[in-house]
């Protein structure tokens, strides 16, 4: 297992400045691309309008960074519970009082200045929430987790597109083979070096897994389109009862924003209509989808100690590494991350950023559905909040591995998990497939 070395106060601080910097300037990319009609409406009873998410931001970094961290008396205590995520669910958050978009911005600016100069003069030590900078940390990640649900939002609103990126490189599959053998046997999951992971990542423990095969890349959009052509969606014999009740009773017969014209597939993609790239990993499907997809193919999801060890175990060394290609930081030849590109790279993409095992992709580009459960580690404890993890453990969400295009790297790891309900698909979701060995 890595251990991180440990820094100075002086390299937190500047760690910590430029992820609080980073996250500032992709929110501020995000929510002054469109109008204020179009910041206070609400794109999908699915997510909230994204002046909401804007000053929930500002909100949050105050209450953890300000208050908690700080010591400060609170700035605007009216308006905690108007930007409790958990008080309000998304669907009714148009109706609470909000504030405006000048007052949000000026609210989020005001924290973000505040809480520099805490940054420049708190020490960074002597309590788990600022050991190693965690507070700033959390909050940078947690700014940038809201940049991602701001770029759904931006995928589900209607209009002209309001953002642009560049192309993501080429990719290939050629002289790649399909799957990969991953041996069986133990390798450590999780961490308990990584300072910023967050607490379901924790704590490191060591996993048994039987031999398993993979797919070398993530399902593209051609090999889905295989499985639709062929009927998928309406053979219940694929499908978990769950799942096929929800296809009926919603007529779902494709990903989400696709649709079928002139005897090809378009997609819509931030405001552009265009057609489906059969080489890029699918996007924008259910769990329910995926495992069709994969029952169909005759394989399975792969659990998610098999994927974490699929992109950690380095079998030459035995240790787990930070990242698929290493320890070293994520960069752009290495994954498809931070919102460089609006889409995910072509299958095959990305060979610097491979497994040990020649495995691609397995950060960035889509995030990818396990078969599992979103559960505690053994040995899990709660931190600094309850409502972090603790309160979604259990069969109703299933977890994602590997973050997306939309993830920043900060928020982004070989150890992080994310989670969801099964019948999402507005999110930035694939999936790679396995089989037993």
């Amino acid at each position: 297992m890595t251990e991180t070395p440990v820094a100075t106060d002086d390299v937190l601080r500047k760690r910590a400045l430029e992820a609080l910097t980073t996250a500032r300037a992709r929110t501020t990319l995000l929510t002054e691309c469109v109008d204020d009609d179009e910041l206070t409406a609400q794109h999908s009873p699915l997510m909230s309008p994204l002046v909401w998410d804007l000053a929930h931001i500002g909100n949050q970094e105050e209450q953890w960074l300000l208050r908690a961290v700080a010591g400060r008396d609170a700035i605007r205590p009216e308006i905690d519970s108007v930007y409790d995520a958990f008080e309000h669910p998304r669907a009714e958050r148009p109706t609470l009082p909000l504030l405006s978009p000048a007052e949000s911005r000026t609210y989020a600016s005001d924290i973000r200045g505040r809480v520099l100069d805490v940054l420049e003069a708190h020490p960074l030590h002597g309590s788990a929430l600022v050991d190693s900078a965690f507070a700033f940390g959390m909050i940078a990640q947690h700014e940038q987790q809201h940049d991602e649900t701001m770029l759904i939002t931006h995928q589900l609103r209607r209009g002209p597109a309001a953002l642009d990126a560049p192309e993501p490189p080429g990719g290939g599959t050629t002289g790649l083979p399909a799957e990969v053998l991953v041996p069986a046997g133990p390798f450590t999951m999780g961490t308990s070096a990584e300072p910023w992971a967050l607490d379901n990542e924790r704590p490191a423990h060591h996993r048994q897994v039987d031999a398993f095969l993979i797919d070398t890349t993530p399902v593209t959009n051609g090999a889905f389109q295989a499985f639709v052509a062929d009927g998928g969606y309406t053979d219940e014999r694929w499908w978990a009862p769950e799942g096929w009740d929800q296809i009926r009773r919603h007529d779902i017969g494709a990903p989400l924003f696709w649709r079928r014209e002139g005897g090809q597939w378009l997609r819509r993609r931030f405001g552009v209509t265009e057609p489906v790239p059969e080489d890029e990993p699918v996007l924008h499907v259910s769990w329910y989808e995926a495992d069709a997809y994969a029952r169909w193919a005759g394989r399975r999801l792969p659990t998610e100690a098999e994927w974490e060890k699929a992109a950690r175990h380095d079998p030459a060394s035995g240790r787990s590494r930070r990242y698929p290609w290493g320890d070293e930081d994520p960069t752009p030849r290495r994954a498809n991350l931070g919102q460089r590109h609006l889409r995910p790279a072509p299958a095959g993409a990305y060979p610097e950023g491979a497994s040990p095992l020649g495995i691609r992709q397995l950060i960035g580009d889509v995030w990818e559905w396990t078969s599992s459960d979103f559960l505690p580690y053994p040995g899990f404890a709660a931190f600094p909040y309850r409502e972090y993890s603790e309160v979604f453990f259990g069969p109703g969400h299933k977890v994602l591995r590997g973050g997306s295009f939309a993830v920043d790297p900060v928020a982004c790891r070989g150890t992080f998990r994310n989670w969801d309900l099964p019948v999402r698909r507005q999110i930035f979701s694939g999936f790679r497939t396995a089989r037993d060995a």
